[in-house]
């Protein structure tokens, strides 16, 4: 069995940050997000990592994380193009946006030949999360049999505005049924509120599974990607420059259809990003709190 290999989503640029937030230290020493997670999957036992990056950073990453990484992982790049189309496509001539986390993953299809997880770069997921997708990875299961990491939605939101949420409907046996995604949900009473448009609130009560897009997948899931894209590519007529193909929707298509299961791997972890600004000192903190528990070394990389 091929070991699993870990997938990093790092070409978006956060707009409500402000700025490439996936480079942003958030420590004394220079550490990012994305090193924290690396540290936490390379305990877990993943030994490559893919970064799915804009071409233009592939520098500025192999300078501010991939150098210090590919002493300890087999670093790769991959690189998400607007251009990356199939025979028959064009992009339209003021698409700027890039294709959306399903295009991303699948960029990266050429360098997997094995089950994958995947992650964002500007999220800090936590140890026993990670440990928990490459545990599924590493076990017997069928190749469209996937998973994910489900969090209490408490355990992911902000004090400074507003979040968008994945909000996941789960059977009994403990598989998704359906991801729906919630937009202007704010911190209220222990849980969420949904505001819409017409200013109506809606209360997410605590305890709510929500997706913070951390995957395992099986090599089929690859296929399903490549498979999906053409659709996803006749539909821009609904929205040409702003139109994503994104991964719970290509996952909601599969389970409606019978034809790939995800196990929802429920996790205590909580969850930290820095959506606002003002998220950063947030995460300082949280982070200083957790090396003062003995959770991780001061120095991730040197220590280990």
């Amino acid at each position: 069995m091929k070991k699993p290999v870990l997938i990093i989503m790092a070409a978006g640029v956060g707009s409500r940050y402000g700025g490439l937030k996936q480079l942003d230290p958030i420590d004394e020493l220079g550490h990012l997000i994305i090193d924290y997670s690396l540290f936490d999957a390379r305990r877990a036992g993943f030994e490559t990592v893919l970064f799915i990056v804009r071409p233009e950073l592939e520098s500025l990453f192999r300078q501010t994380i991939g150098g210090r990484i590919s002493k300890y992982m087999e670093v790769r790049y991959v690189h998400q193009l607007l251009a990356d189309v199939p025979q028959g496509f064009s992009v339209p001539p003021e698409r700027t946006r890039p294709w959306g986390t399903a295009h991303a993953v699948m960029s990266a299809g050429k360098f997997v030949d094995s089950s994958f997880a995947v992650m964002n770069a500007d999220d800090y997921y936590g140890p026993g999360a990670i440990k928990a997708i490459y545990d599924f990875l590493s076990s017997p299961h069928r190749d469209n049999e996937h998973a994910m990491v489900g969090y209490k939605i408490e355990n992911t939101l902000t004090e400074y505005g507003s979040v968008s949420r994945g909000i996941c409907r789960v059977n009994d046996e403990g598989y998704l049924c359906s991801i729906e995604e919630y937009t202007q949900l704010e911190k209220w009473d222990g849980g969420a509120v949904r505001i819409d448009q017409h200013g109506r609130r809606t209360f997410i009560p605590p305890g709510t599974i929500v997706s913070m897009n951390l995957w395992g997948f099986g090599h089929s899931m690859m296929d399903e990607l490549v498979k999906g894209f053409p659709d996803f590519l006749n539909s821009l007529h609904i929205d040409p420059l702003k139109r994503e193909y994104f991964l719970p929707s290509v996952i909601n298509t599969l389970v409606a259809e019978a034809r790939a299961s995800v196990k929802v791997l429920l996790t205590e972890e909580k969850w930290y990003g820095i959506t606002y600004p003002e998220d950063k000192q947030k995460v300082h903190t949280a982070i200083r709190n957790l090396i003062e528990a003995k959770k991780y070394p001061q120095r991730l990389w040197e220590a280990d």
